[in-house]
């Protein structure tokens, strides 16, 4: 894939993660654990680490933060989500670069919703300056273990269909 391709390739990307981002803030997601969220951007960052690497994540995962801080305007949740979205593709990364062989897109979606979550509560902590804050990772961990799920199981169907996609395109 040439250089411009990719480009195209990768805004496209980041405008799928901003509208996933966007919808995700509309699904009531009725659980015990109140800021929970499915994840679904992070779909689209995962795909961007396995099709295209580290940085490309990253930077999809950056821009999609700040560009739904300018469509959104929540501000106060800017901080959480782009703290969440820096840790989180940091250790998906990680995770599929050198422990690929060892688990699945969806045991590196684990990780990532951990690290996501990590993130956003730790921040939260020095937000509110109280350390008792941190009590709630093991719920929010709860949670990472049925959207981490969820979020490998469609980035393995969205990986597989865009690696056909690609063999397609080098021959046509």
């Amino acid at each position: 894939m040439n250089r411009n391709r990719k480009y195209i390739f990768l805004a496209l990307l980041t405008s799928g993660a901003l509208i996933l981002s966007l919808i995700e803030g509309m699904i009531p997601f009725p659980f015990v654990a109140p800021g929970a969220k499915l994840g679904l951007p992070n779909m689209i960052t995962l795909v961007v680490i396995v099709l295209f690497g580290f940085k490309s994540g990253m930077t999809v995962a950056i821009l999609r933060t700040i560009l739904f801080l300018l469509v959104a305007g929540n501000v106060a949740g800017f901080l959480y989500s782009l703290s969440g979205a820096v840790l989180s593709t940091i250790i998906m990364a990680i995770a599929y670069r050198y422990f690929s062989g060892l688990f699945s897109l969806i045991g590196i979606s684990l990780f990532g919703a951990m690290a996501h979550n990590t993130a956003q509560v730790m921040t939260a902590a020095l937000v509110v300056q109280n350390i008792r804050i941190l009590s709630y990772l093991p719920i929010m961990y709860l949670v990472s273990l049925f959207t981490g799920c969820f979020v490998g199981y469609a980035t393995i169907f969205i990986v597989n269909n865009l690696q056909k996609q690609f063999q397609i395109m080098k021959w046509s």
